[in-house]
């Protein structure tokens, strides 16, 4: 929940106007520097820092991209990569290696005016170089957005209605009625025609005034009647269909069909049914509990039912207790959330959205094509949720630095030994652990923080009803 941007610390921002720094004498890598950093608050949530490095330490940054990048040049009457610095900068100019050198000394010093200013970056900083060159102070100014402040209202005692756990005999017979069916098998029937549920198989064409067209052809294509899958009215002039015999099909496709030269269009359709089938469900009783569950009857299925039921309605009014605790909570605060958030925010949901259709063996670009939508308009879907997401992370954030929750060494391990457990590593924690970035067990040791805050939140808040 409380994740690390750019080069930034989670350090929450304050303070406003323009000061200077401390003149601060640090290390960078092997370099020894002397920093000077000014910031100056641009717009609301927006600061720039003016950072001065010292000559020398910019000479050392120059060295090390020297030492660097040598052997990628060449100069006439020295091997490659054997040149001297003061000859390569003298054929390709004295400028050479500053983009290097910036990149060896920016990050530390920015890091460390980033700490000394107290500040929370949330993007990467847009650098702009104000100074620069042989024997000069190196003077670069970094402009970023920062975490916005947060003003906590209410958040201890805030009114949410109870959420009432019911399983009643109709949802035990409706979980049975779904094994069950999901345990029915197809058998053929050659004695009468289609019916309203049958299974048919069946080969077909379409055609668009004569011809037939494309994307319209199939063959053995199994079609439930009555499922809705295919154009409106295409199932229903199945029915009465016997196994073997023809049909013409006419059907008017939707105004707003994705394929545009079909859309609103009256076709017709030959089709041939080779075979109905009809699902064969079995009877529930105790050998259907035996066949499908541990149990010997079919009261003790029910009765273990039930206590699934139970336990996942449970956990479902749980979330849903938290999910309106946290909406009331982040409703009473007050926060200005940053665009740059909202947006970063949304490339998290986009990117989860095109790995999920992915696995379904479809691209994005192809899904905006079938529904007619462009990346501006699909991403602007996602403008609501995504402020209301970064919202409630900003206020949790501050509930959880109000009440200076932290997480110990020993609830950091019970949260690893579950993952471990969850990833089939239980016998093999201590492997399990070898596997894990510093930046995964900052993850859990942050998961176990928000946990924290929100029980915090739930145990101290009014559930009425």
């Amino acid at each position: 929940m409380f994740n690390k941007v750019g080069f930034s610390k989670l350090i929450i921002s304050h303070g406003c106007g323009a000061h200077r720094g401390v003149v601060n004498i640090n290390v960078i890598g092997r370099i020894v520097f002397t920093m000077n950093a000014k910031l100056e608050n641009v717009e609301k949530n927006v600061v720039r820092l003016e950072i001065e490095l010292d000559a020398a330490t910019f000479e050392e940054g120059v060295k090390k991209a020297y030492l660097k990048n040598v052997r990628k040049y060449n100069v006439p009457g020295f091997r490659k990569g054997k040149a001297p610095r003061n000859i390569i900068e003298r054929y390709y100019g004295e400028q050479v290696f500053y983009e290097d050198a910036i990149n060896e000394v920016f990050p530390d010093a920015y890091e460390e005016a980033v700490e000394e200013n107290k500040l929370e970056p949330v993007e990467r900083p847009a650098l702009d170089i104000k100074q620069i060159g042989k024997g000069e102070n190196l003077i670069f100014t970094a402009t970023v957005t920062v975490k916005p402040e947060v003003e906590l209202g209410q958040y201890k005692g805030v009114e949410v209605e109870k959420k009432i756990v019911l399983v009643t005999e109709e949802d035990v017979e409706k979980e049975l009625t779904s094994v069950a069916d999901k345990n029915s098998r197809l058998i053929s029937v050659d004695d009468r025609a289609i019916e309203n549920g049958d299974t048919a198989i069946i080969d077909f064409e379409g055609f668009l005034d004569g011809a037939a067209f494309d994307g319209g052809k199939g063959e053995d294509y199994s079609l439930v009647i009555g499922s809705g899958n295919f154009i409106p009215g295409f199932e229903e002039q199945l029915i009465g269909v016997s196994t073997g015999a023809d049909a013409d099909v006419n059907v008017t496709f939707p105004e707003d069909y994705q394929q545009s030269d079909l859309a609103g269009k009256l076709t017709n359709f030959k089709v041939k049914v080779k075979e109905i089938k009809v699902k064969e469900v079995p009877q529930i009783d105790d050998e259907f509990a035996k066949d499908v569950s541990e149990f010997d009857t079919l009261n003790d299925y029910k009765l273990d039912i039930r206590k699934k039921l139970t336990e996942a309605a449970e956990h479902k009014a749980k979330h849903e207790t938290e999910d309106m605790v946290i909406k009331a909570v982040v409703g009473n605060a007050t926060v200005e959330v940053p665009k740059v958030m909202v947006d970063s925010r949304i490339d998290s949901i986009v990117q989860d959205f095109e790995y999920r259709l992915k696995y379904q063996g479809l691209e994005l670009a192809k899904y905006l094509e079938i529904m007619g939508r462009s990346m501006e308009e699909f991403r602007s879907e996602f403008t609501d949720r995504a402020t209301d997401e970064v919202k409630a992370q900003l206020v949790l954030e501050k509930v959880k630095d109000t009440e200076g929750f932290t997480a110990t060494e020993e609830e950091v391990q019970v949260e690893l030994a579950k993952l471990a457990e969850n990833y089939g590593k239980g016998e093999e924690i201590e492997e399990f652990k070898k596997q894990l970035r510093p930046e995964d067990i900052e993850y859990i040791t942050n998961t176990v923080v928000s946990n924290k805050t929100v029980d915090f939140l739930v145990e101290n808040a009014k559930i009425v009803g």
